[in-house]
């Protein structure tokens, strides 16, 4: 099993393109287009797939629903690239389930977020990870969010379950403490899985030994955030630093609202999708939606004249 683990290290690396759930405009999920946007990642150069994370919508699914999406997302993917979707959930037994779903579908690993509204403790956020990887064999990869759960899982308490649990293989920090994330690897291991999940430190924490980025601009410009990995794994720093800095205009504009409504609105406008979220989320304001129309052009992607 050990060698399993070691195997998902090499291979689980790079960008690891979070896609988001498209939905009709009756709000059903268009699964037809969750495959084309699947193999649009897949042409550009995407070294992995992830869904129901939070570009996915997952509080917004109903439990069958995620299951939905994850079965086609494997089917699609059909074993070009690894397969890593969110299980997470705020509720343990659901995150029980949806993890074990994944590893009978056979993905390469399951994403398994802090519990967000709870604010659990350490310890309960120890118990909570240690009993999700106990019950599988499956690679697990914890996806810490402050900013979005409401609770920080501590390095401490991170190093003690990849201590514990040897299918703890990495963890997704969309951590904007930079002196946390180094503590990471330091206590955890130089050999640990790190993704970024904030933009802006992509190409920061791969220079500190990152394995890469789990990034929603990769919805967007996934050549591009592809790229900048691939020079960084090149040697080519300078290309990589460059097209990070590229990308900085696209990277903020996209988060001027909540993640993903201004990238559901990017992919409406560039005729990828029916541009819909489900209530309580929804579209950005006009005004944001001009702005990141011209970010849009700015880059040479061609959009339409009006959202599809």
């Amino acid at each position: 099993m050990m060698q399993r683990y070691d195997e998902i290290k090499q291979r689980l690396r790079g960008s690891i393109a979070p896609v988001i759930t498209p939905f009709k405009e009756n709000h059903d999920i268009d699964f037809d287009k969750q495959s084309e946007l699947i193999e649009f990642q897949i042409e550009n150069g995407s070294h992995g797939i992830s869904v129901t994370g939070t570009s996915g919508e997952p509080s917004s699914l109903s439990v069958e629903e995620r299951v939905l999406v994850m079965e086609r997302a494997m089917k699609t993917i059909d074993g070009r690239v690894p397969f890593a979707p969110g299980t997470g959930s705020t509720n343990h037994n659901e995150t029980m389930y949806l993890t074990k779903k994944a590893e009978e579908m056979g993905a390469d690993a399951a994403m398994v977020i802090v519990p967000y509204y709870n604010k659990p403790n350490q310890q309960a956020l120890y118990k909570h990870f240690k009993t999700v990887a106990d019950a599988v064999s499956l690679p697990i990869i914890i996806y810490n969010i402050p900013g979005r759960t409401a609770q920080n899982l501590e390095v401490e308490t991170m190093a003690q379950l990849v201590k514990d649990c040897p299918n703890i293989v990495g963890a997704k920090e969309s951590n904007k403490d930079f002196e946390h994330v180094n503590r990471v690897l330091l206590h955890c291991g130089r050999d640990f899985l790190l993704f970024s999940g904030i933009e802006l430190l992509c190409y920061p924490m791969l220079a500190i030994g990152g394995a890469g980025s789990i990034s929603a601009t990769a919805n967007v410009a996934p050549k591009a955030v592809a790229d900048l990995h691939n020079a960084w794994f090149d040697g080519d720093i300078e290309t990589a630093r460059r097209l990070h800095f590229e990308l900085m205009p696209l990277n903020d504009v996209l988060f001027k609202d909540t993640n993903p409504a201004p990238v559901k609105a990017a992919l409406g406008m560039m005729g990828k999708i029916h541009p819909a979220l489900r209530l309580p989320m929804d579209l950005p304001s006009e005004v944001l939606q001009t702005e990141i129309r011209e970010t849009l052009v700015d880059y040479q992607i061609e959009v339409a004249k009006q959202l599809s």
